[in-house]
């Protein structure tokens, strides 16, 4: 059972926390509704008094503006969570502390802000790393970036449904960058209200395949357009 101290006194404030946290280790495998699960029950632990929906089943309001897939690491994830609180102007660093103390070991609070209640988060672009064996970052595959990102177009048969249901699209238009160094191959997508590409389609476009990397594929930055 939480003990009273820790409890923030329930009013009609309502404040937005932006949460900026870090995703490794074996955390990567969870789902985008279990990350939701393992923040609100944080949350409880740490005596945090989420806001919920409206209606015969309220749900509390966090959000994830941007799922991240299954197996894929993150230094830069976001959450949204809208909190009752007694004061409009809060001590964001004792959230920060308190919820932090409440998270499993793979994910790393990273910053904590205040936003208006009313903010939104629409992402924009994300950079992936895939670091694969030194050997394959070669000519061959240097020159087959070079050819991708001087097509017109990229068309590729993506999966839709788990019918199998194959569907015609062009992932040109969100292939912003492919760059090298000695062991990682960074992709900068753009996203947009059509979509984005897929990261199992970065690695058949360039020719590769899940065995020819040397760890998890991990997602770097991501920039937003905030409303």
């Amino acid at each position: 059972m939480l003990e009273r101290r820790y409890e923030i006194v329930a009013s009609d404030e309502t404040i937005l926390l932006v949460i900026k946290f870090k995703i490794t280790g074996n955390l990567r495998f969870l789902s985008h509704a279990e990350m939701l699960n393992l923040f609100q029950r944080a949350c409880a632990r740490a005596g945090i008094s989420l806001r919920y929906s409206q209606g015969f089943n309220p749900r509390p309001r966090l959000s994830l503006p941007l799922p991240r897939t299954v197996g894929v690491a993150s230094d830069d994830d976001l959450l949204c969570i809208k909190v009752r609180t007694s004061t409009k102007c809060p001590d964001v660093e004792q959230f920060k502390t308190r919820l932090a103390a409440q998270l499993p070991a793979g994910c790393q609070l990273l910053t904590v802000d205040l936003a208006q209640p009313k903010t939104s988060f629409q992402p924009c672009a994300a950079a992936y790393v895939l670091q694969v064996r030194p050997e394959l970052i070669n000519r061959k595959l240097k020159s087959t970036a070079k050819r991708l990102l001087a097509s017109k177009s990229l068309n590729i048969h993506r999966r839709i449904d788990e019918r199998g249901n194959l569907r015609d699209v062009d992932v040109r238009p969100f292939v912003k960058s492919i760059e090298f160094d000695d062991k990682n191959i960074v992709v900068e997508s753009k996203i947009t209200p059509a979509g984005t590409i897929r990261l199992e389609e970065v690695l058949k476009l360039l020719e590769l395949d899940i065995e020819a990397l040397t760890a998890p594929l991990r997602r770097t930055n991501v920039q937003w357009k905030i409303n």
